[in-house]
């Protein structure tokens, strides 16, 4: 039988009321932190020891609803899933508990997650199919075909991963993560009959999965293991599958990638960042200048192959389920 212990522990917790305060600001608790509890735990206390007017959101008790999602030390996390004794050995005995978003905030560590649902209602979530209001037969599904979804269908919507991408922050037009981890689930079902109409909204400019810029924070942030990163990566070669690609810095970055691979068998940086940008490389020159000094930068003619150029070459055309 485990033995419960206590540490002491303080707490700047994040204050704000939209209706009275015109800056936030950060109040100090100190309590005594048993080994059985979460952070949800220390929620509670401090609204029902210490303040009763400290918000937060919390529903089911058992991360699966989403709703108590916040960041302790700018770390997203579900606040009825986290262990007290796991955020102590990351953190030591101090940490700041704020909102997903403290820029969002109405009340205390309640956010407004308009933005977050409005995005996730423009990828359709939802199946587009004629469906027969008296079928004769199940619609069946093979194992293999539901393992395509990639277990995508497990997001809870608890805007974590929205939350701590940086595009997100500085793009209102980005879709964000959880959108697309939501958007790939409905291209990838095969009851889905959307077509091309959901994946070409996706490759759009400015909001579309191309403004990804690979940070891997979503994948970080998400409690249920969903990670996003890898469904937008997916959704790229979706863009290509369906033809619906716009060519753009980061669609030609992909394709790129892929020819100097299966050219060399190692990648040129060079070459690809002037297959990127065109003529607009221009304004990379004298960091390029730095790199070639520096040995960071070899020229076409100095590239040397793999040894193993043609098991590679054999490798990317039979995994290549695009054309590029």
């Amino acid at each position: 039988m485990s033995t419960i212990t206590t540490q002491k522990v303080t707490f700047n917790v994040f204050r704000f009321n939209a209706d009275e305060d015109y800056l936030p600001y950060y109040e100090k608790y100190e309590m005594d932190v048993t080994s059985e509890e979460v952070v949800l735990d220390v929620l509670n206390r401090i609204k029902w020891d210490h303040d009763g007017s400290f918000s937060y959101r919390r529903s089911c008790r058992h991360g699966i609803c989403g709703t108590c999602a916040m960041k302790v030390n700018g770390r997203a996390t579900l606040a009825c899933k986290q262990s007290m004794n796991d955020m102590i050995d990351l953190y030591g005995n101090e940490m700041t508990l704020e909102p997903s978003s403290k820029k969002r905030a109405i009340k205390d560590l309640i956010i407004d997650k308009g933005d977050f649902w409005e995005k996730h209602a423009a990828v359709q979530p939802y199946l587009v199919a004629d469906i027969d209001e008296n079928p004769e037969s199940e619609n069946l599904v093979t194992p293999a075909q539901a393992d395509a979804l990639d277990e995508a269908d497990l997001c809870i919507q608890c805007g974590a991963c929205h939350y701590s991408c940086p595009v997100v922050e500085i793009n209102e037009d980005f879709f964000g993560p959880a959108a697309f981890a939501k958007a790939y689930r409905f291209e990838a079902d095969v009851r889905d009959n959307a077509g091309t109409e959901r994946i070409a909204e996706m490759s759009a400019p400015s909001q579309g999965v191309w403004d990804c810029v690979k940070c891997f924070e979503c994948q970080e942030a998400c409690p249920k293991d969903i990670n996003p990163i890898d469904k937008i990566t997916k959704l790229h070669l979706m863009a290509f599958e369906k033809g619906v690609v716009k060519s753009n810095v980061a669609s030609r970055h992909a394709v790129g990638f892929h020819h100097s691979i299966a050219k060399n068998g190692v990648l040129d940086e060079g070459g690809l960042v002037l297959y990127s940008e065109g003529p607009s490389i221009v304004k990379h020159l004298p960091v390029a200048a730095r790199m070639f000094i520096k040995g960071k930068i070899v020229p076409p003619w100095g590239i040397t192959k793999s040894d193993n150029l043609d098991e590679i070459k054999k490798l990317v055309e039979s995994s290549s389920t695009a054309k590029f």
